[in-house]
């Protein structure tokens, strides 16, 4: 038991399908996946309840569409699929570090998840299971960030942790501009106002319409998400106020 007290009891930490990936253009890294379950197994320590939210950038991701010639809404549904994928895999990860794990989808497929239900999902964080939260939202045209607002919201989650391959949110690309500063608080406001690529607009709004912070930091640097976890100053925090 870690001796300080964390400042988020019950957190939805959401990660990218290219994180997944690792270095690869494409597919899943199980030393990442492996890295990403002992940050999650560390975090457990505090006797904090996590949900997750994965998405499938890795495999397929629905924006392509038009580029392949699919129907958005078809496309989106493979998406969907693709974060189903990586669900299983990260869940693979975590219970070979022995980590209670769950697999809730969105859309029905009882021989390889759980279907989503609230009430069961809160259960399981009750009992100190981890959950995995699959197929975005089960509908087409929303993102996996918005799924992760939503399932915040739902579970009544105390903030949204993005885990990203960069230390937090920066004024300009880093991979692009070595110049780039990284800004450590912002309102939901300047985001959106500024079209800072946090989280897709529908995500950051219902995160402020609901008063749950966006902190986004560096997944996989050892330790991070812990002192996020207890409120060190680790990567950028959008919330209401500066």
């Amino acid at each position: 038991m870690h001796p300080d007290q964390p400042r988020y009891k019950r957190v939805l930490l959401k990660v990218s399908g290219e994180t997944l990936a690792g270095g690869k253009p494409f597919g899943l890294d199980p030393d990442t996946l492996k890295a990403i379950a002992l940050e999650i197994k560390a975090a457990l320590e505090l006797k904090v309840q996590i949900g997750v939210v994965v998405g499938g950038g890795n495999i397929f991701r629905g924006l392509e569409a038009p580029a392949m010639g699919l129907d958005r809404a078809v496309a989106d549904h493979m998406g969907m699929l693709a974060t189903v994928i990586n669900a299983l895999a990260l869940q693979n990860a975590m219970e070979r570090e022995n980590i209670p794990t769950r697999v809730m989808s969105a859309i029905a497929m009882h021989e390889m998840a759980e279907p989503y239900i609230r009430r069961r999902a809160l259960r399981h964080l009750e009992k100190g299971r981890v959950i995995i939260f699959a197929a975005g939202t089960g509908s087409p045209y929303f993102t996996t960030d918005t799924a992760a607002a939503l399932r915040a919201t739902e579970i009544h989650a105390q903030a949204i942790l993005k885990g990203t391959k960069v230390a937090g949110i920066y004024d300009r690309d880093p991979m692009l501009d070595q110049t780039a500063q990284m800004i450590p608080r912002l309102t939901y406001f300047e985001v959106l106002e500024r079209s800072l690529k946090v989280m897709d607009s529908t995500a950051v709004t219902m995160s402020m319409e609901q008063n749950i912070p966006i902190i986004v930091f560096k997944l996989l640097e050892p330790g991070n998400m812990v002192k996020v976890l207890l409120g060190r100053e680790v990567g950028t925090i959008v919330e209401g106020q500066r």
